[in-house]
């Protein structure tokens, strides 16, 4: 089968990351995939086009609702979407972008039986597929709060996790490259907040308190690293931590390079104000490197405070917890020990996979 499979692709991404981790899926059991960038589409009728261009596409899928789902209205294929974050923390607010996910949403299942006889197949008449995917329990609930007779549609799948570390990673090189001026980096207790660089990721949350924290202690720097996505909110980033003592901004790396910082950091920070599910949490769990994030729902949704990593709701709360990070060698160690656990145990990439696969194929 050939499918298009429409995302936001923005270069090292964590959307980039799930959809070519998806793909990667799909391939694998000898389906053809298609990814396409969904900043490069300009309608639903040029899509719809697309798709029934020889050689056609017979099925579709999409990553978030609204901003790859809504293209997919006017096709005529089978087709599945993967909820985001942003569908159900944001998008949801918007009434009009509300409208248009239930109706991408309740549209979700096999084509219609014109489409099936242009593709030379038997009409399913009555009998359709469908399948909208959560990454969480709660995400799953927070969508059937808006539409209730869609849920029987929605499975639950959390997000897989893989991570592979450069060897020999320059750490020095890494640190300097940054602006971080110190003889002896081993000295340094580096924070790492890994995020693309727009409002929703809220990286500018904990500047100042961390900068006062540096101020009573030089040892300790974050780090904030990735790509830039928003260029206004950018130069807003680059003023604020360019007078902020002990932070710095790092310019977005190879997966493999991210995870060897990682692994060289006290811990991972997320200062996010919404999240589905942060693939930076879950790779820093898997690479045992303790996690530090704002509690809010989507990282509750995988984060047992003090057992699988430290949920703050407050600026001075996350200096509190970082400092007792930093004086408790065994609070440390149990939760690099139980995050690994539970990565393991609940987000298997072999498990995902199966889970893809048994989905697509309810679009044939």
């Amino acid at each position: 089968m050939k499918l298009l499979f429409l995302a936001c692709l923005s270069k090292n991404t964590g959307n980039c990351t799930t959809a070519e981790r998806i793909r990667e899926h799909i391939e694998s059991v000898g389906h053809t995939c298609v990814l396409q960038d969904t900043a490069d589409l300009k309608s639903s009728e040029k899509v719809a086009h697309l798709i029934a261009e020889e050689p056609f596409f017979q099925a579709a899928l999409a990553i978030h609702l609204y901003k790859g789902g809504r293209f997919l209205l006017d096709c005529q294929a089978p087709f599945g979407v993967v909820f985001g974050g942003t569908d159900i923390n944001e998008d949801v607010k918007d009434e009009t972008k509300r409208a248009v996910m239930g109706k991408v949403l309740k549209k979700a299942r096999n084509g219609s039986g014109s489409f099936t006889r242009m593709m030379s197949r038997k009409s399913s008449g009555s009998r359709r597929h469908w399948f909208a995917v959560a990454f969480t329990e709660k995400l799953k609930e927070e969508a059937e709060t808006y539409w209730p007779s869609q849920g029987i549609k929605i499975c639950v799948q959390p997000q897989g996790i893989e991570t592979k570390a450069t060897e020999n990673f320059n750490w020095d090189g890494f640190l300097r490259s940054t602006g971080v001026n110190c003889e002896n980096v081993e000295d340094l207790h580096v924070f790492l907040l890994v995020c693309g660089l727009r409002r929703v990721k809220d990286p500018l949350y904990l500047v100042d308190v961390f900068s006062e924290w540096h101020q009573e202690d030089p040892s300790v720097i974050l780090i904030i690293i990735g790509p830039e996505i928003d260029p206004l909110f950018t130069e807003e980033v680059e003023v604020n931590v360019k007078r902020a003592k002990g932070v710095f901004l790092a310019a977005e790396r190879r997966q493999q390079d991210l995870h060897a910082a990682m692994r060289r950091s006290v811990a991972v920070v997320n200062s996010s104000v919404s999240e589905g599910m942060s693939a930076a949490i879950l790779e820093a769990m898997d690479l045992e490197v303790p996690v530090v994030a704002r509690n809010i729902p989507g990282n509750a949704a995988v984060i047992k405070h003090e057992e699988t990593g430290l949920l703050f709701s407050n600026p001075q709360e996350f200096v509190d917890l970082s400092r007792k990070l930093l004086a408790e060698p065994s609070l440390r160690e149990r939760l690099v020990s139980k995050a690994k656990k539970y990565v393991k145990d609940h987000h298997c990439k072999a498990k995902e996979k199966d889970t893809y696969r048994r989905l697509i194929e309810q679009l044939h």
